[in-house]
Parts: C-alpha cells; sequence; structure tokens
C-alpha cells in the first residue's frame, strides 16, 4: 500500500469483534454498536477502555494471523491489530470471519455468543433487528432445544449477556 492510502479507508469494529473496512466515500451505514476509527492513534484511544481479552478476540478474527492467546500490553495488541488491518481489502474484512453479509442470523448470532465475553442483548438486538422478546425465544427454542447448545445468561453492568458455554 503506497504512504497516505490509508486517509481514504475507515475501519469498523463490529459487536461480534470482526472488522470491516471500507472507503470513506462509501457511507456505512451501520445500525449496531459499531465502533469505527481510521489511524492508529483512534484505535488506541477506543482500546484503552477495552478489557485485554477483546484485543485478543478481534486479533483472532483478522484472517491470515497467527492466533494468540494474550497479548504483551495493550499498546502492542493496538500496533499488531493496526498494521494488520493495513492488508484488508473490502472483500477479505467482515466476510473472512465467517460473519459477515453471507453468513445466516443464526450463524451470525451463533458466533456472537461463542465469543468470550459473550453477546448483550442490545448487540443481538442491532444485528438481527430483532425484537427483545423474539431473541429471547430463538435462544430458547432455536439455540438451546433445537440446537443443542448451552446457553449462559447473565446481567453485566446491568446489561443482560448471553454466551454460549464452550
Amino acid at each position: 500500500m503506497a504512504p497516505g492510502t490509508n486517509k481514504m479507508r475507515m475501519f469498523t469494529i463490529h459487536p461480534d469483534q470482526s472488522i470491516e473496512v471500507y472507503s470513506r466515500k462509501r457511507e456505512n451505514r451501520s445500525r449496531d454498536r459499531s465502533v469505527k476509527f481510521s489511524t492508529e492513534s483512534e484505535l488506541d484511544r477506543l482500546a484503552a477502555d477495552w478489557p485485554g481479552h477483546r484485543l485478543v478476540e478481534i486479533w483472532n478474527k483478522l484472517p491470515k494471523v497467527k492466533k494468540v492467546f494474550r497479548f504483551t500490553n495493550r499498546r502492542t495488541a493496538v500496533h499488531r491489530i493496526w498494521t494488520a488491518v493495513q492488508d484488508l481489502t473490502p472483500s477479505e474484512s467482515r466476510s473472512a470471519a465467517g460473519v459477515g453479509d453471507g453468513g445466516t442470523k443464526t450463524e451470525r448470532i451463533v458466533a456472537l455468543l461463542k465469543s468470550r465475553s459473550g453477546a448483550s442483548l442490545g448487540a443481538i438486538m442491532d444485528l438481527t433487528g430483532w425484537q427483545s422478546h423474539s431473541i429471547r425465544g430463538f435462544i430458547s427454542a432455536q439455540l438451546s432445544k433445537r440446537m443443542g447448545f448451552q446457553i449462559q445468561s447473565f446481567k453485566r453492568n446491568g446489561e443482560r449477556i448471553y454466551r454460549i458455554r464452550s
């Protein structure tokens, strides 16, 4: 990539920790709780409030990277993530992790719930566009009963969180 070309690129980290890259010319109309950044310093500011495992999850969702269990420190994690996303193309970004537009809603929900931190009810609502009662019914009927997943449900900071037990 030529120097200075990253000025035209924006990156979005979605609630499932996947990253999407797009040109600033294209408006990203994401309705979920995604966060956007276009520089390493913006990513560093965002990551300052994140738990370390979120950075690990983001890294491990990137294509063509060696999976890790932890980083030496937050600064190293941010720098490695920033360096890796520079090589992403729009076609490799979100769908490379198997949770982009190509997956069904069920696949995307399962991917969210399999993350170590789980997913909040709000994040699932944003991902699917469903109302809360529909999500609770889906988790109970489809994921628990039909697909046999063991779902953990708990509150974190007053928000309902769901996670698939591994």
